[in-house]
């Protein structure tokens, strides 16, 4: 091919590993495309996402090429445009196969790839076994990340190094990673497909169908959410939601402390992890709160309070988004305890989404040093994370990040607000689209869904999960000028 202008050069690696991607795509595609033509569901979509992702991939690896080392700013750009153009091809099944309007089709797949498991799906009949699954599969796609995926398993990109990492598993300290980090990806990776098979040997032993085991537990280690059944876990045992707690847990940890601590056998890594410790914290103190409001409101049985109180807090921390119950029908108290539970997140470089354990705990650990300092003014005070004592850089981007959070959740709510008119909408339904939790309260309940919002919520629902899943720097760095000048 003729070179590229030297202005445009600089995006050739971007170009290359979205075309990858597509062809990836493409192929799995015509997979579920052959599955669904063997049980006798419409193949349709799958077909005509097979030929685009393709082509297309085709086409933009030609342009691109993997040469050099992408700096940080294709990193940033890379990364915000593979999680903005990939549901665009996933929506095809929905829209050609599954019957969903164009609109529904992309919120249903942008939810997908986000693991937020936000859903507009009403009738759960319309939807055969090979489209659930494939709409499960996406979501353990986007759970840990195509990006890890891709350094894992194509190591001729040689594409990011730690940047790339760093950009979608956020929180995995330095220290942590090994020297080669696609050999700290491959090891992620391990756990994830450990923490997937697990799920379904559980989900499967506890009585669940095999096909109904085999998408949940796709997307419980992706701790994304979306279930084949309408009633979510309350369709199934207390023994299944006892596991499902357990797992929900293990998908919000850090996967590379779990790789360590079960498979390299190093089980004290975990508890000596403050950040993991303040996790089952925050996991206790609101699931026996909120287990001792349903006793005291008289809502369940002792056990059973613990069972969904557990469940359910499990959920929301971890942004997985499954329902054992209607929890939007509990006592307000009930409901304000988990509802704080959309701002905190799970533990970082694990699937979950939101703000994260870790940043809580660095804000917090600033906030005091701030408090020593007001007092004491020529105080040398540094600010501690366990033995850690953590650099300026470091509080600077907390600081960024929770004000862009901040940001964005404010923008969502206000925007759903007005054109819904209804603030407990507004709030529940931006608080899970950014922290890619799924159910939110009211008419976007967990026994709900998103179909009836207003065509523009819906979009302002999708850019928001597009932002939370990338952590909202990307995104914001997309309309710099700056970025735009760094890649002349």
């Amino acid at each position: 091919m003729r070179p590229w202008p030297r202005s445009w050069a600089k995006l050739r690696p971007t170009l290359y590993l979205l075309g990858l991607a597509f062809q990836v795509l493409g192929l799995l595609q015509a997979a579920f495309g052959l599955l669904a033509w063997a049980f006798g569901e419409n193949p349709r979509g799958f077909a005509l996402g097979a030929l685009a992702g393709v082509a297309l991939g085709w086409l933009l690896g030609r342009l691109g090429g993997p040469e050099g080392r992408p700096g940080r700013a294709e990193v940033f750009l890379s990364v915000a445009l593979l999680w903005l153009t990939l549901p665009l091809l996933g929506a095809l099944p929905f829209w050609l196969s599954g019957g969903l309007f164009p609109l529904d089709a992309l919120f249903e797949s942008f939810s997908g790839y986000t693991a937020t498991g936000a859903t507009v799906l009403e009738d759960f009949a319309a939807f055969g076994p090979v489209l659930f699954i494939y709409r499960a599969f996406i979501q353990w796609l986007g759970g840990v990340g195509i990006v890890v995926a891709f350094l894992a398993v194509f190591p001729q990109l040689g594409f990011a190094g730690r940047q790339a990492f760093a950009a979608e598993v956020t929180g995995v300290e330095k220290e942590t990673l090994t020297p080669r980090v696609r050999q700290t990806a491959r090891l992620v990776l391990r756990a994830y497909l450990l923490l997937t098979t697990l799920a379904f040997l559980l989900y499967w032993a506890a009585g669940m169908p095999p096909y109904e085991a085999l998408a949940h537990a796709l997307t419980t280690a992706s701790a994304a959410g979306f279930s084949p059944r309408e009633e979510s876990f309350a369709a199934y045992s207390p023994a299944v939601q006892w596991a499902a707690t357990i797992l929900m847990l293990a998908a919000g940890a850090n996967f590379f402390l779990l790789y360590r601590g079960l498979l390299a056998r190093e089980p004290l890594a975990l508890l000596k992890d403050l950040e993991f410790r303040a996790y089952l914290g925050v996991f206790a103190a609101v699931g026996l709160g909120v287990a001792g409001l349903l006793l005291l409101h008289g809502v369940y049985a002792p056990l059973e309070a613990l069972r969904h109180a557990l469940f359910q807090t499990a959920s929301l921390l971890t942004t997985t988004g499954y329902a054992s119950a209607d929890y939007a029908a509990w006592p307000v108290a009930a409901q304000v305890l988990l509802v704080l539970l959309f701002f905190v997140g799970g533990s970082a470089g694990s699937a979950a989404g939101g703000i994260k354990v870790v940043r809580w705990l660095i804000l917090f650990a600033f906030l005091r040093r701030e408090m020593v300092r007001t007092l004491h003014p020529q105080a040398v005070v540094p600010v501690r994370l366990g033995a850690r004592v953590l650099s300026d850089e470091v509080l600077r981007q907390v600081s960024l990040f929770i004000f862009l959070y901040t940001l964005a959740f404010a923008f969502g709510a206000v925007a759903v607000g007005v054109l819904e008119g209804d603030f407990v909408v507004a709030f529940s339904a931006s608080a899970q689209a950014i922290g890619n939790i799924g159910p939110g309260l009211g008419a976007v309940g967990p026994m709900a869904s998103y179909a009836d919002l207003h065509p523009l919520s819906k979009l302002v629902l999708i850019l928001q999960m597009w932002a939370g899943r990338i952590e909202l720097l990307p995104v914001v760095l997309l309309f710099s000028p700056e970025l735009w000048r760094r890649l002349r």
